[in-house]
């Protein structure tokens, strides 16, 4: 890397206080060594020049289209900043590929800002970067630049993820037409009620769930699964279509408004895990956490009713569970059909950063 900064540029706010020299479990590395030590072996890609320069190069391949798109997690925000970094390094990165594969992109590298707290550590860090590799290797994609600095509150993490797609082939989520039904993959619901455990632990027992139940949901919030696999099948299929990271009710409402319809979904009919359902046949209150919670990072589509059969096998081939929901229809807003038949009133739709 050149002084005068590169991919990962150390010339300002430098996270260290102790210098360079050998990382040990009570020693910080200093910013060169950070890159050196722990970011570098993150860039595979020949574009990336091991962090070296001051810009990485992504090949446009003829036919094709880059797909951006960019996501930030804060401590205490989106994530306990006691989790662990392997977690956190996951949820930022997974956050971003979801993303991608509800354009219909693969990923192709991204770009991390990372702004560390004042009390971090080298053994922290190291298990970050284990996670980002893990990920790197799940998911076909690597490191191609971005920052290190230190951060004036806790820590925060910024990730600008590319992907590939065939030239026009993007899916909006303002596509949406009347007579498309809607359909979501996964199950619905799970990390925002392992996000309410965390905050008190006592609702496993209130809501009837089991060591298995509960664990499974602390899974689902530490660990989102991004449906990478269904990109294809997204691409040649749907008319519209985002991740659900805001919550079914919340993200189903900026497809419709985007599109310019309305959409109406039967609250039986969306998939859950038997840890939600068992929550929800207890408290009807879990039910609609489950329904307007965030970060399930399941694939959200609306899809032509001539197309419906097609988006299916594709999805069953390849193992993705997906299910119908609703239909879009000409209007405006979001009508949720009770188990008794008749229309829900919630009292929130989804996940508010402010």
């Amino acid at each position: 890397m050149s002084e005068a900064g590169g991919p990962f540029d150390p010339r300002a706010n430098a996270p260290s206080e102790t210098g360079g020299g050998p990382a040990t479990a009570t020693s910080r590395p200093g910013e060169f060594e950070i890159i050196e030590r722990y970011l570098a072996p993150l860039a595979s890609d020949p574009g990336a020049a091991g962090l070296s320069d001051d810009a990485a190069v992504i090949t446009a391949e003829p036919g094709t289209d880059l797909v951006v798109t960019k996501d930030a997690l804060a401590a205490d925000v989106h994530f306990f900043a006691d989790d662990p970094p392997g977690s956190i390094a996951s949820k930022v990165l997974r956050a971003n590929l979801s993303d991608l594969a509800a354009k219909g992109a693969t990923p192709a590298g991204y770009l991390m800002a990372l702004a560390l707290p004042s009390d971090w550590t080298a053994d922290w860090l190291e298990a970050f970067v284990a996670g980002l590799a893990d990920d790197q290797d799940r998911y076909g994609i690597t490191l191609l630049g971005g920052d290190t600095l230190k951060a004036s509150g806790g820590l925060t993490i910024s990730i600008t993820a590319f992907g590939r797609l065939p030239a026009g082939s993007i899916v909006r989520r303002s596509g949406a037409k009347p007579g498309d039904r809607v359909f979501v993959t996964g199950t619905i619901g799970d990390a925002a009620l392992g996000l309410a455990l965390r905050f008190e632990p006592g609702k496993a027992s209130a809501w009837g769930l089991d060591d298995a139940m509960a664990a499974h949901l602390a899974d689902r919030y530490l660990w989102p699964q991004p449906r990478t696999t269904a990109a294809a099948a997204v691409r040649r299929f749907a008319s519209a279509a985002l991740d659900v990271s805001d919550g079914l009710i919340g993200d189903l409402a900026h497809m419709a408004s985007s599109s310019g319809v309305a959409a109406r979904i039967g609250a039986a009919d969306v998939p859950l895990s038997p840890a939600v359902a068992q929550a929800s046949r207890i408290d009807p209150a879990a039910f609609e956490m489950a329904l307007t919670g965030g970060d399930d990072f399941e694939i959200l589509a609306s899809v032509p009713e001539q197309s419906c059969d097609g988006f299916r096998d594709a999805l069953t081939a390849i193992g993705v569970p997906v299910t119908e929901i609703g239909s879009i229809e000409a209007g405006e807003g979001i009508v949720v059909v009770g188990r008794d038949g008749q229309p829900m009133t919630l009292a929130g739709t989804s996940f508010s950063h402010f």
